[in-house]
């Protein structure tokens, strides 16, 4: 089958790119390709290579930025799966599409579910919520995956940054202060992918709306100490840095997370009979493999 892959120069995409290589032909466009925020030349494109699948992993991810252009963030988060969705339909295609816990506000307690009301905080998990929306309301079969705290060798992301910084820290030694009131999963992109493409692999695939995370949980200081502590292990780093735990308040950003960002992934387990691995073993899986 032809699989379409968008946003392949991202930190997913390109391991989409790898991961569905064996189930047919996969044709992989980055930003310069199809332009996700251009809308009339996304309908062309889609229609000329007719594709079976289409796997969107094109997005506008700068949350902070997206304060300032939401009109951005709309048209390539909220505007653009809707095309792709009404393009699938055409094509009697699967749209599968990734979206994200910025949908919820994170003042529940426990983790959320896919029957939980989003009620996003900021203008980017509004544009994402919009695309799920959008797509929706096509009535094509599609298949969206809300993840959470993604993190891969490419791109920009919290464990690339953390280790530049921690680098720097051990260098001039200051301490590094990151938020501790924050709850979530940090989900390794090549974990998706390669889920992914079981998930195509299956002769009928389950649609709707799923949650799709790395198993367990930590804030982001606990994070930022795991990082170090397997980079340290992993020889990519000699010293680990000093990391003090700090409010959320006390590093205020124009655009507010959730507090609570844990997705309930059992409907996923159920339905697919698939798991993603604890979010310590994806981080250290991937920094066995890193090359910084």
């Amino acid at each position: 089958m032809k699989i379409l892959v968008t946003g392949c120069g991202g930190q997913l995409g390109r391991e989409l790119k790898r991961s569905l290589a064996c189930l047919g032909e996969v044709v992989a466009c980055d930003r310069r390709q199809l332009d996700l925020a251009q809308a009339d030349a996304l309908r062309t494109a889609v229609r000329a290579m007719a594709p079976a699948v289409i796997v969107n992993a094109a997005a506008y991810t700068a949350v902070d930025k997206a304060e300032a252009e939401p009109g951005a963030a709309e048209a390539i988060n909220a505007v653009a799966p809707g095309i792709l969705a009404e393009e699938a339909k055409r094509l009697d295609a699967l749209l599968i599409h990734f979206s994200t816990d910025y949908v919820f506000d994170g003042s529940k307690s426990a983790p959320y579910t896919e029957d939980d009301t989003p009620a996003p905080l900021s203008a980017y998990g509004r544009s994402k919520f919009g695309g799920e929306l959008a797509i929706a309301a096509t009535g094509a079969r599609h298949l969206i995956l809300r993840t959470s705290w993604v993190y891969g060798l490419h791109g920009a992301n919290f464990m690339k940054t953390m280790l530049r910084l921690g680098r720097r820290s051990c260098e001039t030694g200051d301490e590094l202060r990151v938020v501790g009131d924050q709850v979530g999963a940090p989900t390794w992109t090549r974990h998706l992918a390669d889920v992914t493409g079981l998930i195509l692999a299956r002769r009928d695939v389950p649609t709707g709306l799923y949650h799709l995370a790395a198993a367990g949980e930590t804030s982001w200081h606990g994070y930022a100490e795991a990082i170090f502590t397997e980079a340290q292990r992993a020889g990519l780093m000699d010293k680990v840095p000093v990391v003090r735990r700090i409010a959320s308040a006390d590093f205020p950003l124009p655009a507010p997370r959730p507090a609570n960002s844990r997705l309930d992934c059992s409907r996923f387990r159920r339905d697919f009979d698939l798991t993603l691995p604890d979010w310590r073993t994806g981080l250290i899986d991937c920094l066995a493999d890193a090359r910084f």
